[in-house]
């Protein structure tokens, strides 16, 4: 066998372990997806199957029925918009002025940044710091305790530094001010580093779950993902349902539509967002 015929060997057996991995990966989530159509009766006695022999939108009426979980899922959209909003904006904030060799201090705050990544103040003292600043049972704990994670920080500094030096100097000399050189030069320049991080934090906001229970006195104020766990794993809950009260066992049907609904606005956003997501991986790491 000759190198070329090897050589399409390996790609061929490449192609058939990927295509086996990402059957795996789609069929559970096929499952999840269109089981949701499926009634209780034919969940439970059918066992994995891919297409229901009954459509019903019964569970979906059931969920978007249900006070608890609309109010949860406006209160996600809300962590998410207004959070990665204050992420965007600080970490490029701040990775902008690191990125700038003159900066007094630099490298200190450089180190503080990094020490943050190896050690961290602990669950304790920090609902502390919260506490005492009167954030408890606010969106803002949430927020601010997350305002800039670190490594986003880090490989965003390292994607401005990777700017020509000569941009910047030729703005300056038409007489541009920082400000004005970061906003109309730099972040335009920077928007594959931007949609990506913007990727990231949305994900991390999204999926706030532990904050939000160690934060949030409101049972109302909870975001989707504490509603989504009440329905994984709580068994009988009292559900309100167009204005009564009632007790209601969460059937798998329900499960699964609660589940691909909660994923549903990231799947529909990433596509949107792969062009810019791909650039920004292979540019924000050329350089350290």
């Amino acid at each position: 066998m000759n190198q070329n015929a090897k050589d399409k060997a390996f790609d061929y057996a490449i192609i058939i372990i990927l295509l086996v991995f990402g059957l795996l990966i789609l069929l559970p989530l096929l499952y999840v997806i269109f089981s949701s159509f499926a009634t209780k009766q034919e969940i439970n006695t059918r066992g994995f199957f891919i297409f229901p022999n009954v459509w019903t939108l019964d569970s979906y009426r059931f969920l978007f029925s249900h006070n608890g979980f609309v109010t949860a899922y406006k209160n996600a959209v809300i962590i998410t918009v207004v959070g990665t909003a204050i992420n965007i904006v600080l970490t490029s904030l701040m990775a902008y002025g690191l990125s700038k060799r003159w900066l007094i201090g630099r490298s200190t705050i450089s180190f503080m940044v990094v020490f943050t990544m190896l050690f961290s103040g602990g669950m304790i003292p920090t609902y502390l710091v919260v506490y005492s600043l009167g954030l408890i049972n606010s969106y803002w704990s949430i927020w601010l305790v997350n305002a800039i994670l670190s490594f986003n920080l880090i490989v965003m500094r390292s994607f401005f530094q990777n700017i020509p030096v000569e941009l910047e100097e030729s703005a300056r000399i038409d007489g541009s001010g920082e400000w004005r050189l970061l906003v109309q030069i730099i972040l335009p320049l920077s928007m594959p580093a931007i949609a990506t991080f913007t990727l990231f934090y949305l994900v991390f906001q999204w999926n706030t779950y532990f904050t939000a229970i160690l934060y949030l006195n409101d049972t109302r104020m909870y975001p989707l993902q504490v509603f989504l766990r009440q329905i994984l794993v709580g068994a009988d809950i009292l559900m309100q349902t167009t204005g009564t009260e009632s007790e209601y066992e969460y059937s798998p049907a329900v499960r699964n539509a609660s589940i691909f609904l909660t994923a549903l606005p990231l799947l529909i956003i990433y596509p949107f967002m792969q062009k810019h997501f791909n650039k920004g991986m292979l540019l924000g790491s050329v350089k350290g």
